[in-house]
């Protein structure tokens, strides 16, 4: 049962991953009230916003989605390892 849930998890969280770097993608050929990306942004900002607030201004660059992907490698590794 616990690798059954290891495994959701690491996918859930793979799964997520990948829409935080095509969301971010998407930002320099979509306009934000585009559907798709109106969409992909609704996903994507709730667990970015505490992050922007965390972090300082850096002018143009926003580094909250790599911090992000970051520390969903890390919940990735950490629960797998512990259900496992």
């Amino acid at each position: 049962m616990n690798v059954i849930l290891a495994n959701v998890i690491h996918w859930a969280i793979r799964i997520y991953s990948l829409v935080v770097i095509v969301e971010v993608v998407l930002t320099f050929f979509l306009p934000i009230y585009h559907p798709v990306r109106s969409f992909l942004h609704r996903l994507v900002e709730p667990a970015l916003a505490p992050i922007r607030r965390l972090l300082p201004q850096t002018g143009m660059v926003d580094f909250s989605p790599l911090v992000l992907i970051l520390l969903l490698q890390l919940i990735d590794i950490l629960l797998v390892n512990l259900l496992v």
